[in-house]
């Protein structure tokens, strides 16, 4: 997968994994983590996946409905890629905290939805519920931090509330914070991820 690794200045924090929306790229979030963990290495990954030219990180079938076994796919796919650049790069494979927005938090939490260990946290940005029907691992040792516009066109509130119940079932600690933006990035959803982070990482 294409990729760019920034290595951090302190090796204590988790590394970053960064993962876009539709139409971006492996350094689209970059100023992002930035500002959350300036210190952090830093794994920005691009999408396998083109819809009219524009990289993601799976298949849909129309807006809001995804293909579920490209999904299912592309998590291992994304999960494996992970463990080889901790091998790579020498970061500690479980101490990976995921920033993903829209496509790219919709795999993050797909992530999670699948393998126990896969992340040690998430920052989950206008996420959707990746699949339902499933039975997700026990995340009694994971922290999500979810990310949600109250006037989001693509994401209903109820979808935010889903996906954060049904974690929150699977023993993960899970922060929400409701802004009134629609589906754009805030920066004030980004201070308090950025709080999220320090209390839950630096403290």
């Amino acid at each position: 997968m294409q990729h760019i690794f920034k290595e951090g200045t302190d090796h204590k924090l988790p590394t970053l994994l960064l993962l876009h929306g539709t139409g971006g790229n492996e350094r689209d979030l970059l100023p992002i983590a930035d500002m959350i963990a300036p210190n952090a290495s830093v794994l920005g990954v691009r999408g396998n996946v083109l819809e009219n030219g524009m990289p993601r990180f799976f298949r849909r079938l129309a807006e809001g409905v995804f293909d579920e076994e490209d999904l299912i796919f592309r998590t291992n796919e994304l999960n494996e890629f992970i463990s080889d650049m901790a091998n790579q790069y020498q970061f500690n494979r479980d101490n990976v905290v995921a920033i993903g927005y829209s496509n790219g938090a919709n795999i993050a939490a797909s992530l999670m939805y699948h393998y126990k260990r896969a992340l040690k946290g998430a920052i989950l940005l206008h996420a959707m519920v990746p699949r339902r029907g499933v039975q997700i691992p026990d995340l009694s040792e994971t922290s999500i931090f979810i990310g949600a516009g109250t006037n989001d066109p693509i994401i209903p509130q109820a979808e935010t509330k889903e996906l954060a119940d049904s974690l929150k079932q699977a023993k993960a600690d899970v922060t929400e914070h409701w802004g009134d933006a629609g589906h754009q990035l805030t920066r004030e959803e980004i201070i308090k991820a950025k709080e999220w982070f320090e209390k839950n990482y630096t403290m």
